[in-house]
């Protein structure tokens, strides 16, 4: 069965967060800051600035608390083969596909 919520960018474990995540928040398992670019949707590692929104200036420790407006929680799921990024839904690859072909 698949954990819900929030999991830990870190270790994994589910943080029983599942609406918002504070600037104070952390994992109680390893003590990770959860409201941080590698615990958000749009850390991208290959990205410019390690992040997929056009953010002004880069933020250095991506493991660290910050202030970000661009912050939404990461899409994961732990099951049964570890950790795997959620899918975008059927109406984000559509649009996705739609803007291709825009003028």
């Amino acid at each position: 069965m698949a954990a819900k919520g929030l999991l830990c960018w870190s270790c994994g474990q589910p943080t029983g967060i599942e609406i918002r995540v504070t600037r104070n928040d952390s994992c109680d398992n390893c003590m990770a800051d959860l409201r941080c670019c590698r615990g958000c949707r749009h850390f991208d590692p290959t990205a410019r600035s390690q992040c997929r929104e056009n953010i002004d200036a880069p933020i250095p420790q991506k493991e660290k608390s910050n202030f970000c407006d661009f912050f939404q929680m990461r899409q994961a799921i732990k099951g049964p083969g570890g950790i795997v990024q959620a899918s975008d839904s059927k109406d984000e690859r559509k649009h996705g596909f739609d803007d291709l072909f825009k003028d």
